[in-house]
């Protein structure tokens, strides 16, 4: 009898793991498939926003009231606006303003927070605490509300929105950048550094500013969606972007009494340009969060 109940005590792990091993195996080609999908719409917006205005271009003035909110069709497969306009051609336009505008503010954003968080972490003592009170008070402001004061003390435009953007977000990537530099502080080479007689300065400038760059780039990533959103607010709000430019804020803006008459097209398409471009670089931001952080990316499998 023990002889016959010990193939079956050591078969019982071995059918446990093997019930375990699909679920990771399956969540492993859900995150796969999801990088690939993430990665390819990102790849498909970077071209269109690149390729299409060198083919196609387009007079953001020119109106043609014969074709005036027609539906989808082959001719034009998103329909057209009010004015007669083509709304595929017009979305693309509108998402390569959204995409400058997220991009370069993510960018000024990222700056200033990798540089005052790095500063905060390495000098410390009243710096810090003073830098520490000024991302409160700046955390305390809603950024719509900041934003649409930056916005208005300038002409509209694009620069204005990025300003507004990236002048209004770079407090989370300050908080990121000065947490990973106060662990950083603790390492034995930050104190062979300062034992051989660095400064603050350049210890942070060779040592610790290069350790917390796969971090700030990735708050720059994850940045992009949240600024994109941003300018479409604005956009939608009629602040920033002129009316007459291409602009995915400013055409769901312009299509609310198209909506409110029955014509869907006009504000379907250019929402979905937004929220399908923002989800697929927050797909490939989190790509990259798994990649620079393994241990979570473990912890994703079990």
């Amino acid at each position: 009898m023990a002889q016959e109940s010990a193939p079956t005590t050591a078969a019982a792990p071995a059918s446990a793991g093997a019930g375990w091993r699909p679920v990771g195996d399956a969540r492993r080609g859900t995150r796969r498939v999801r990088a690939v999908v993430s990665c390819a719409l990102v790849g498909l917006a970077a071209l269109a926003v690149l390729l299409v205005p060198v083919f196609f271009p387009l007079d953001q003035q020119a109106v043609d009231l014969t074709a005036k909110l027609l539906p989808p069709s082959g001719a034009h497969p998103f329909g057209t606006d009010d004015m007669g306009r083509d709304l595929l051609l017009r979305s693309v336009y509108g998402l390569r303003v959204s995409l400058l505008v997220g991009l370069v503010a993510a960018l000024v954003a990222s700056f200033i927070g990798l540089a005052l968080g790095c500063l905060a972490g390495a000098v410390g003592g009243w710096f810090d605490r003073v830098l520490m009170r000024v991302v409160d008070t700046f955390t305390a402001v809603p950024h719509l509300l900041m934003g649409v004061f930056i916005v208005a003390m300038f002409r509209p435009g694009v620069w204005p929105v990025v300003a507004s953007v990236g002048l209004t977000h770079w407090v989370s990537t300050a908080r990121i950048v000065r947490a990973e530099v106060h662990s950083l502080r603790s390492r034995p080479f930050v104190d062979a550094a300062i034992s051989g007689g660095a400064s603050r300065l350049r210890v942070a400038a060779r040592h610790l500013l290069p350790a917390v760059l796969p971090q700030a780039g990735l708050a720059a990533v994850l940045m992009v969606p949240h600024a994109v959103w941003h300018e479409s607010a604005l956009s939608f709000l009629g602040l920033g972007i002129p009316a007459h430019q291409a602009s995915l804020g400013t055409m769901i803006n312009g299509a609310r009494g198209s909506l409110s008459a029955g014509d869907w097209w006009p504000t379907l398409f250019p929402g979905l340009f937004i929220v399908v471009t923002t989800l697929a670089v927050a797909g490939v931001a989190g790509l990259w969060r798994e990649r620079i952080n393994p241990r979570r990316r473990s912890e994703l499998v079990l």
